[in-house]
């Protein structure tokens, strides 16, 4: 049965965020896709307003014969590989608050999930990735950043960059029902939500301070770019803006939620604190240059090196990574404070 454009946009109206446009038009993938991010935060949703016609016009078509895996290889998309790298770190960065305490997550969950995400982007409309390359890069790459929440990072682009060479047309298949269909994406829907859930309900105070913990060690990689840093804040808050503004400021706040909302506030608090405690860690007043920083860095590692208090290893060992992980974030430009 062909699809109808009108169709299209009333689905698109009523329910675009959740991709109930994209399942009536048998995009699955890109169902799934705006179902767990919202409609990617809202704004591909209005972006594709212009692109339901297209959408359309290939529904149609694949219903007569879909082209086949050997029809050559689709062209090269910015955007596809751009939205590749921001949903592969959206997944790791899920991973990271929901999955972390799994044994052996940095070599198993975390290249798994980045690279998860970026085939979900990958297999949007009519075009796919290989799936073991693509993975393979992932976990290939996990071990160089092993333990260090910025891994998410390059290996996120290693897996775009290795779903891109290896992109091709989905071969054609048999139609299936649509229960099928809901199942399926029923069945990955929970198995992305239900750890982060879990997580939020049962556990809220250790999960907001995950929360802010991982988005601060983030954030501060982009110290270097300050307009790149705040707009990955912007993007990383922009769920939270988005339920203020549905929730809260209509009056259907609740106290469970406000919880939540001190995540806000956490996120742009959080390199303050962080650089508050490391001067108390050095004894050293906030705002001392960088000379005294590390003339003070030095003393203490000779005085509390383990090595020179082998009566007391253990009190020494703690006292030197308190002082390292202090001197690493005072030697770190201050970021700037955009709002």
């Amino acid at each position: 049965m062909a699809k109808g454009l009108l169709m299209t946009y009333v689905l698109w109206a009523i329910g675009g965020p959740a991709g109930l446009h994209h399942l009536y038009l048998g995009r699955d993938s890109h169902a799934l896709l705006w179902m767990l991010t919202l409609g990617g935060g809202g704004l591909g949703w209005l972006w594709e307003f212009w692109k339901l016609p297209s959408f359309v016009a290939q529904a149609n078509r694949a219903q007569g014969q879909r082209q086949s895996s050997g029809g050559g290889i689709p062209p090269l998309s910015p955007i596809r590989f751009a939205a590749q790298i921001i949903v592969g770190i959206y997944f790791g960065l899920v991973a990271l608050i929901s999955l972390s305490f799994m044994a052996s997550f940095y070599i198993v969950g975390l290249p798994l999930a980045v690279g998860l995400g970026v085939l979900l982007v990958a297999a949007v409309g009519n075009q796919t990735s290989d799936f073991k390359n693509t993975l393979g890069v992932a976990f290939l790459t996990s071990p160089v950043f092993y333990g260090r929440p910025i891994a998410i990072l390059p290996i996120s682009l290693a897996a775009s960059i290795a779903a891109q060479k290896h992109r091709r047309y989905k071969a054609s298949v048999g139609s299936e029902t649509l229960g099928v269909r809901l199942y399926r994406l029923g069945l990955a829907y929970l198995a992305f939500t239900g750890p982060i859930a879990y997580s939020a309900l049962c556990n809220t105070a250790a999960t907001l301070n995950y929360v802010a913990e991982i988005l601060g060690s983030f954030l501060s990689w982009f110290n270097f770019f300050p307009l790149l840093g705040h707009l990955m804040e912007s993007v990383l808050l922009l769920p939270y803006r988005v339920w203020k503004l549905l929730v809260v400021d209509l009056g259907f706040s609740s106290g469970h939620f406000q919880e939540w909302e001190k995540l806000y506030e956490f996120v742009h608090s959080f390199q303050d604190e962080k650089r508050q405690l490391a001067y108390q860690v050095l004894g050293l007043l906030e705002g001392a240059t960088n000379e005294e920083v590390h003339q003070r860095y030095r003393e203490l590692v000779k005085i509390w090196h383990p090595d020179h208090n082998r009566q007391q290893t253990e009190e020494a060992q703690r006292h030197f990574l308190e002082i390292q992980a202090a001197y690493e974030v005072l030697s770190q430009p201050r970021k700037p404070r955009g709002f």
